[in-house]
Parts: structure tokens; sequence; C-alpha cells
């Protein structure tokens, strides 16, 4: 099956450690699903992001091991193959409500063989919530933090480690958080080292970032 639509690129995994991913707003279903099927054809794992339920229908039709991860709003078939790093990936959230983001950024480094370990609602309005799992943190090879509202809680957690940090502002918060540019300019600006920055809810660019450093570390192991 062979979509008219888009040109798949399957040479990306050889490239670039990763095989292509499908960003599913503005496609239809049967174009995901057809996406998907060249990309199970070329014998490579599938990661869709910010799917529906109907682009995830569409697309287990044909393929009834896809699996729906409906708050990350992605859908997987496979995974690519174990990194090899000996370090796991930690996903920081600040609250239930960047949960999405976060999950996308799990999803997403699963998909491409990393291990995550999750720490969830550890913001800065209660700090013992996380200075009770920095010895998790500390374990990890790279931290994505995401929050919205002020932006705080990377700057806290670069200030707490000696990971790199890949910070993700979040669109939650009310009006004067302005959609997550109040958290994007409060990650931009922090005084804490270490601290990169990727756009708003992008929690799938933090977790390719995160990949290729945990990937440049394996191979110096």
């Amino acid at each position: 099956m062979t979509p008219d639509s888009a040109r798949v690129d399957l040479g990306r995994w050889d490239r670039c450690g990763r095989p292509e991913t499908i960003y599913c707003p503005g496609k239809l279903p049967v174009e995901v699903a057809e996406i998907a099927a060249v990309l199970r054809g070329a014998g490579q794992p599938v990661l869709a992001t910010r799917a529906t339920k109907e682009h995830y229908e569409a697309v287990a039709k044909l393929f009834p091991e896809a699996v729906w991860h409906p708050r990350a709003r992605c859908l997987t078939i496979g995974a690519s193959p174990d990194s090899g790093s000996r370090f796991s990936a930690g996903v920081v959230c600040a609250g239930t409500s960047d949960l999405p983001v976060a999950d996308e950024a799990a999803v997403t480094l699963e998909a491409f063989g990393q291990r995550v370990e999750r720490v969830t609602d550890v913001g800065v309005a209660g700090l013992d919530r996380l200075l009770a799992e920095i010895d998790r943190l500390r374990a990890c090879g790279v931290l994505v933090v995401v929050a919205g509202m002020e932006g705080a809680l990377p700057s806290v957690v670069a200030g707490l480690v000696k990971r790199p940090v890949i910070a993700v502002p979040t669109s939650t918060g009310y009006g004067a958080t302005l959609g997550g540019i109040a958290a994007l300019l409060g990650m931009l600006t922090s005084c804490a080292s270490k601290v990169t920055v990727v756009n708003i809810d992008n929690g799938f660019g933090a977790a390719c970032a995160a990949d290729a450093i945990l990937r440049l570390a394996a191979e110096r192991q």
C-alpha cells in the first residue's frame, strides 16, 4: 500500500537512529493507516503522535496489535530495539494537568527503545514531593521536565542534579500564562545551568533530544 499524499522516509532510521514518526493532525485516518502500512512493510516500528481515536481505529483495522495511548494522544506498533544505554530517561511532571505532554514524551522514548522513569505531580508548590524523589532523578541519564503555570520546575531540578535537563513548557494555567508563553519565557530565562528548552507542549521534541543524548552515552560506554 503506497499513500498518494506522503513520501515516507524509510531511510531516516539509518540516518538518524529512529524511524519516521507520523504527525497526525491534518491527516485523514486512512492516510495515517497507509503510512503505518509502509513503515511496517519495511520492518520498522510505528509511532504516531497527536492521534485521535479515529486515527487509531483506522490503523487497528490493518494492525490489530496497534496500541492506543489516549492521554499521550499516540499510537504505537512495536518499538525500536533497546538503545543499549545503561541509563533511563526521567520524565518529570509538575502537575497532573501536564500529564498529556509528559505522557507523549514517555511514550515516544519507549517507542525509541529507551527505558523511562516517570515522576509525576512534583511541582514547586510542594517541594517536599520533589525532594522525596531526588535519588530516582539523580540515577537517570537525562531528564525531561514538564511544567505549566510559571514553569519553575526545570530550574529547581537543574539545581539538584548533574544530568542534562530538557524543559517542556505546557499551555496549562490561567489567563496570564498566555497559553504557555509565560512558562516558555521563564524556562528560557532560567538561572540554572544546563537547561535546554523546547517548544510549548512539545513532549515529542523533548523525547527526541533525550533519546539522542542517551544514544551518545551508550556509544561511549
